[in-house]
């Protein structure tokens, strides 16, 4: 139950909705506590979701608005979180260019073809993503229609280098080396596709904006393929680029994975907030940081694997470690594991929602 309203000695109210507590961390406002949700908390761990999964294949969920709107909302109401973020997938900006994707027998993901040419680029067609992509602000509204003003609602995309990863390989790789390849080697042909990428990015979390989310985050997965001096040309430039284009019209989060050292470019990008993988110590960074950008994470996902003790534990020393700082979204480091276990899940959301 939610506690009786009333400012507490901070002069922050004591009680507000999950969305305004999650908006004004985006903002870097002061909060009652850090607001909290997990990356790839839709699906995976949850029995709900894996019996739907029973039913029907993946790519049917992300396509089907009813069924993709179920599987957002699963984590919200079992956990509450504080916000919910669309159940799809980063490929879906390839398979709106005319790129379409498939699971492999196997494991994996497997392009209907390979990008080879700048003819194969340049046939990748933005301007079909409203039409090929309309059901994603068909889930968006429905989901938005069940939360209402109560829990905030986030969209993404796959930056362009991540994607230019896929898209170039034909699907996943052991070593993804094409792309990097194509950035050294032709920096014309590489450009070309990641001004297509970039535009189509930001349609896409346009799109999204327009059905109501109220943040976007850009995952920046494959981030870490690149060096230090190569990360700000591969991948920093276009997450900018997108991020200019969305002239502000919702907070950002950019997750950039094992890109330790590039923190000047992300912050360069215009992100609001940097999503931080367990490998950085949140508050060293977040006093290295500019006040206004704030920081997202970062809990071992490995944790959710071991006994709800060992997560509180854990979960208090990362909060304990920011108490009084600005701009905190509590999250994991990278994304929930399909082997976690719900009472430890549980156990870091009932800590994060108890901190004082």
């Amino acid at each position: 139950m939610a506690a009786k309203a009333g400012p507490n000695s901070t002069g922050i109210p004591d009680t507000t909705t999950s969305r305004r507590r999650f908006l004004d961390a985006c903002h870097c406002r002061p909060v009652d506590r850090p607001p909290v949700w997990l990356m790839r908390q839709a699906g995976r761990a949850l029995p709900e979701y894996r019996k739907l999964k029973e039913k029907h294949p993946f790519l049917k969920l992300v396509c089907t608005p009813e069924l993709a709107a179920e599987v957002t909302l699963q984590p919200v109401q079992r956990f509450g979180f504080d916000a919910a973020i669309l159940f799809s997938d980063i490929l879906v900006v390839a398979e709106g260019l005319g790129q379409g994707y498939k699971f492999r027998d196997g494991g994996g993901i497997q392009m209907d073809f390979v990008l080879n040419t700048t003819t194969d680029i340049k046939g990748l067609d933005v301007s079909a993503m409203p039409e090929r992509l309309d059901y994603i602000p068909g889930a968006l509204k429905l989901i938005k229609s069940n939360l209402g003003e109560k829990t905030a609602l986030i969209g993404f995309a796959g930056s362009p280098w991540t994607l230019a990863n896929f898209m170039l390989e034909g699907g996943s790789a052991k070593d993804f080396v094409r792309a990097k390849a194509l950035f050294y080697s032709n920096r014309k042909m590489f450009e070309l596709l990641m001004e297509k990428l970039a535009m189509a990015v930001t349609r896409l979390l346009q799109m999204q904006i327009a059905a109501g989310v109220d943040a976007v985050q850009i995952f920046d997965s494959l981030g870490g393929l690149l060096s230090e001096g190569a990360f700000a040309e591969a991948s920093g430039r276009w997450i900018g680029q997108i991020i200019a284009e969305l002239n502000g019209a919702v907070p950002v989060i950019v997750f950039a994975k094992d890109v330790h050292g590039n923190w000047d470019t992300l912050v360069n990008t215009g992100a609001n907030v940097l999503g931080l993988d367990c490998n950085v110590r949140l508050a060293d960074l977040r006093a290295r940081l500019p006040e206004n950008v704030g920081v997202q994470g970062n809990l071992d996902p490995f944790l959710l694997l071991t006994e709800p003790e060992v997560v509180a534990g854990e979960t208090k020393r990362i909060l304990a470690e920011m108490r009084g700082k600005n701009g905190h979204i509590f999250n994991l480091g990278h994304g929930v594991p399909p082997e976690a276990r719900l009472e430890s899940i549980a156990a870091l959301v009932e800590t994060v929602q108890n901190f004082k």
